[in-house]
């Protein structure tokens, strides 16, 4: 008889973001998913993007994702200015799904991260690969979500009038 021990040797977090439509994304591992960590990797989205006037960012509500990220670790002059390179759209509670950076990381873990690793470097180098072949493959994500979709999907959060 053979007893398995779990044993962890450490998590990881990861960041992603994708442009759906040019089968483009971006994806940043890091130790811990901090407010930091989070600023920093919108700080490096924006530079992906410089010419880019708006960068619009649909994402989930955590904690971390609040504007007040940038103003603790950077000063106040370039926090602004990279929060005015953004728009910030928040999904709904339990609509996690509407979010397409989360598509992407379900078909991350699903192709790369399947499997227990147990070294963030090692992590990074699949992750790194991943990516590359997603992108030179134009990956797209061509989802299509209309109000009136919604409005069946989601008929619990919008009001109705009753006569």
């Amino acid at each position: 008889m053979y007893d398995y021990e779990y044993r962890r040797c450490g998590m990881c977090n990861i960041f992603i973001a994708c442009e759906p439509l040019a089968g483009k994304r971006m994806v940043k591992i890091t130790e811990r998913k901090t407010k930091k960590d989070w600023a920093c990797f919108l700080e490096e989205i924006a530079n992906q993007y410089k010419g880019a006037e708006k960068i619009t960012l649909v994402m989930d509500n955590l904690n971390t994702h609040v504007p007040g990220s940038f103003y603790e670790i950077f000063q106040p002059d370039k926090a602004k200015a990279i929060l005015d390179r953004f728009e910030f759209v928040y999904t709904p509670k339990h609509g996690s799904w509407l979010n397409m950076a989360e598509i992407e990381l379900n078909v991350l873990t699903g192709q790369c991260l399947n499997r227990r690793i147990d070294d963030i470097e090692f992590v990074r180098k699949e992750v790194l690969a991943w990516q590359k072949f997603r992108d030179n493959k134009n990956a797209k994500i061509n989802w299509q979500f209309t109000t009136k979709d919604a409005r069946i999907k989601l008929s619990r959060l919008y009001p109705t009038i009753e006569s």
